[in-house]
């Protein structure tokens, strides 16, 4: 995480300090945030692990445990705490945070308008992308959510940049302040058509709109009531495919625990030989790919749309 320091400058803190957030990370299914206190200990599969000895260790350091098992000490940075923080809703990940980014134009120095705020991992993106001089202002119906949101941005280091609000942006629209300032807005409502006559006021001449929605009729409603003061509207589905990338052997015809993807046809590979001098080694371990079993299926879809420009 970048932290930010009171005047808003970027502060890159690399050791680890007492009262700072961690992310302990086992393996790439398993990582949890903790606070450091120099009095506690952490308790896992793998042993006990004294926090006072994490104290004055840079972020990224390997650390044991009283069994000899190891855990490693990782910066909270907004792609890992998108994997670790509390699901008090549906959540946006890594793939399409990134689409959002890029297509809302977003860079140091943006105001940027979101609504819902949800469980805060768009929102902690949002931050960093704005850092140092931008700022996010985020608002949620929900007082309970709109708070632990906030205790989330205070840990984070984010509370500089984020300021959260509790308000139907559906039936009261965005607070009349921002109207014409803010460079992107973002909607994560269950009737986004209801707040883009809003979101269109608070926009600057040329601003970006993203709307997610889950289901492809919101997509369609809200597509209906952009084309009225917006333009360049497009809809993205972002299906995200990760691939394994191991050793196996080519003579393996069963999958293994590895997922082997067992070996070319008999004539195949006769013919890929043919001409050459290559000898085929039978059991000889070779790199193998194949997609991995935990890809994500469907999230939702992304409408983006720009604000026209007055004639």
């Amino acid at each position: 995480m970048l932290l930010v320091d009171p005047t808003k400058k970027i502060s890159f803190k690399r050791c680890i300090s007492d009262g700072d957030l961690v992310i302990v990370y086992e393996r790439h299914d398993s990582m949890k945030a903790v606070k450091v206190c120099e009095s506690s200990v952490l308790q896992n599969r793998f042993g006990a692990f004294k926090q006072s000895d994490w104290i004055g260790k840079p972020f990224g350091s390997k650390v044991l445990s009283n069994k000899g098992g190891f855990v490693y000490l990782l910066a909270p940075t907004p792609e890992l705490w998108t994997l670790v923080l509390s699901h008090r809703t549906q959540i946006l990940y890594i793939a399409d945070i990134s689409l959002v980014i890029m297509y809302l134009e977003i860079i140091p120095g943006c105001l940027v308008l979101e609504s819902g705020t949800g469980s805060g991992s768009l929102t902690t993106s949002l931050a960093r992308a704005v850092a140092p001089s931008g700022h996010v202002y985020t608002f949620d119906f929900h007082e309970q959510r709109a708070a632990s949101a906030r205790e989330d941005f205070e840990r984070t280091g984010l509370s500089s940049l984020v300021t959260v609000g509790v308000r139907d942006i559906q039936g009261e629209g965005f607070p009349d302040e921002f109207s014409g300032r803010a460079d992107s807005v973002f909607l994560d409502l269950p009737q986004p058509w209801l707040a883009i006559p809003s979101a269109g006021k608070m926009l600057k001449q040329d601003g970006v709109l993203c709307s997610f929605s889950p289901c492809i009729e919101q997509v369609q409603r809200s597509s209906e009531i952009l084309r009225s003061n917006f333009t360049d509207i497009r809809t993205f589905e972002v299906l995200l495919r990760m691939y394994e990338v191991r050793e196996g052997k080519t003579d393996c015809c069963q999958g293994d625990e590895g997922g082997s993807l067992g070996s070319l046809p008999r004539k195949r590979r006769q013919r890929s030989n043919e001409g050459s001098n290559a000898q085929e080694i039978p059991g000889s371990p070779t790199v193998m790919a194949r997609p991995s079993g935990e890809a994500r299926g469907h999230t939702g879809y992304l409408t983006f749309a720009r604000l026209k420009c007055l004639s």
